[in-house]
């Protein structure tokens, strides 16, 4: 649940024009996603809190994270993250070489040396 609200909240953020900051906060936080936190990170980086306040408790950006969620299900997305390599769906984080053997697979199948 908190990954939800963190991913509004980033949302929230994009509205004041500050979504990669935003981003790069919590990437760097992930574990301290408490509303309460959220809040910080907004002051942290400079957006006005008020309007962010009522971003996020407001709770408007719901839907629009919901349809992102959906989006990526109906593609087959169940993890972060995914990877579609000529349509070829990776998900989670893999070694290097996991990426290799379906480029090198693709590559093959349409004729191409792998480099």
């Amino acid at each position: 649940m908190q990954a939800f609200k963190a991913a509004e909240a980033a949302q929230c953020a994009h509205d004041q024009g500050k979504f990669w900051e935003y981003h790069d906060v919590l990437f760097a936080n992930q574990r301290a996603l408490s509303i309460d936190d959220l809040q910080q990170y907004a002051s942290q980086i400079g957006l006005d809190d008020a309007t962010f306040a009522s971003c996020l408790e407001g709770g408007e950006m719901q839907a629009v994270v919901q349809a992102d969620l959906d989006e990526g299900a109906s593609y087959g997305v169940n993890a972060t993250p995914a990877f579609f390599i000529n349509g070829r769906p990776l998900s989670g984080a893999l070694p290097f070489e996991e990426f290799k053997k379906v480029i090198d697979d693709e590559l093959a199948r349409l004729g191409l040396d792998a480099p």
